[in-house]
């Protein structure tokens, strides 16, 4: 909103001292994570005490884990916190005519939405028991339906992929290199002279470490069928929300483990958001020039200085969850993110934690119906599922774990970081 202020100030010819200083992505991105620190530490214990009044608190499984009873009663739905520290930077500091900061926010509601519904339902069960002197079990039939939640991922995906292949403010451009300039070519100004750019609204992604790295899923299609490679595009998209929002929600068990991922996961994607929309990083780095794309840059300085904030009150022994309010929405916006940088094949580089705790998951279960079914008693590959829960069954603290984790990520970050350059 001030960003938009500032644009009409200029168009009313009205000039104030300092006012270009607005002009500038890093400027606005370093007062978008200032901003979100400021709300998130500040107005942030203001909302754990009201969630306190409402009798927000966990419901805790005995699981025989370190530390789980000091965890109930603790305000869960704290993911409000985030969402705050994420919008209220972005709407004010970013430039909201652009169709990926709305695209962003959209992601960031939809997701929160259905993460609140399903922990307000949870909260409702919980009351209910209490009120009919049952004793609650979290894990109960509580909460949204699987389904459903599926469904949320499942339309969020279809969003996505739709606008990025069918708005016409999505470009993806193409350097042309022929000597007759075709109609559609689009004048660039560079380095002194000039370069001339096609668009291409095609289903096309980025392969990491391939010197020819682009990729178009219609490719996945034989010849004839190629027509219809926004299908696969499409397929491609919703799995990706849907895999790396289940990762998140999975990986939130341990006090500051989520939300510490997530915003090393947020500076990564900032570094590829600015280099793909700045021509002069994407022409040194041979990768994706995407015009109006350095503005996501305010965006995700926004989502880093959230996590970091919520992070003052949810590291050990934390004050507040995000519960499924924070953690859909975090993970349906680094799948988002992702998916507009054209980086969605490193995300299980990036994603590490996310798809090791995701993997585990699957692993666990599926090993046990087999044995079960092969051997009449299910047995385990891990002492328990989530992966973060096998470690603390092997009596390390939830603290070590998650700083361990946040390094493995940091690790993978980096690696993802350089294969900007090896190929």
């Amino acid at each position: 909103m001030l960003y938009q202020l500032y644009q009409w100030l200029i168009h009313e010819q009205l000039r104030f001292p300092g006012m270009g200083i607005f002009q500038f992505i890093t400027f606005r991105a370093m007062l978008a994570v200032l901003l979100s620190l400021f709300i998130t530490m500040v107005y942030g214990k203001h909302i754990i005490l009201f969630l306190q009044k409402m009798q927000v608190g966990e419901s805790v499984r005995e699981l025989g884990l370190q530390g789980e009873e000091q965890k109930k009663g603790t305000p869960t739905m704290g993911g409000f916190i985030i969402l705050l520290g994420i919008l209220i930077p972005t709407l004010l500091f970013a430039n909201l005519d652009k169709v990926y900061i709305k695209l962003l926010l959209l992601s960031t509601i939809w997701l929160g939405l259905v993460g609140f519904v399903d922990d307000y339902l949870k909260l409702r069960a919980k009351r209910m028991a209490q009120t009919q002197g049952v004793n609650y079990r979290k894990g109960d039939k509580d909460g949204l339906a699987g389904w459903f939640k599926v469904l949320g991922q499942v339309g969020l995906g279809i969003i996505i992929s739709a606008t990025l292949l069918f708005n016409d403010n999505v470009k993806v451009m193409r350097e042309y290199k022929g000597k007759v300039k075709p109609a559609n070519a689009i004048e660039v100004k560079y380095q002194g002279g000039v370069r001339y750019f096609v668009k291409a609204n095609e289903p096309v992604t980025t392969i990491p470490f391939i010197k020819d790295h682009e990729f178009n899923y219609a490719k996945l299609l034989p010849a004839s069928l190629r027509s219809y490679g926004w299908v696969v595009y499409m397929l491609v998209i919703i799995f990706i929300v849907t895999a790396v929002s289940n990762g998140a929600n999975i990986t939130d068990g341990l006090d500051g483990l989520a939300t510490g991922v997530s915003a090393l996961i947020g500076a990564c994607l900032a570094l590829f958001a600015y280099a793909s929309g700045n021509l002069i990083f994407a022409d040194y780095l041979n990768i994706m020039y995407i015009p109006n794309l350095g503005e996501v840059s305010v965006f995700i300085a926004a989502m880093i200085g959230a996590c970091i904030g919520f992070l003052w009150y949810n590291t050990y022994p934390a004050q507040v969850f995000m519960g499924d309010t924070g953690s859909l929405a975090l993970g349906g916006i680094i799948a988002a993110l992702a998916i507009i940088v054209r980086k969605e094949l490193l995300i299980p580089f990036f994603c590490a934690v996310f798809l090791v705790e995701n993997l585990s998951v699957v692993i666990q279960v599926g090993y046990f119906k087999y044995t079960k079914k092969k051997y009449g008693e299910g047995r385990r590959v891990f002492l328990m599922s989530p992966l973060h829960h096998h470690y603390q069954k092997k009596g390390y603290h939830e603290s070590k774990i998650a700083v361990r984790f946040w390094i493995v990520t940091l690790l993978f970050v980096v690696f993802a970081i350089m294969s900007l350059k090896m190929r």
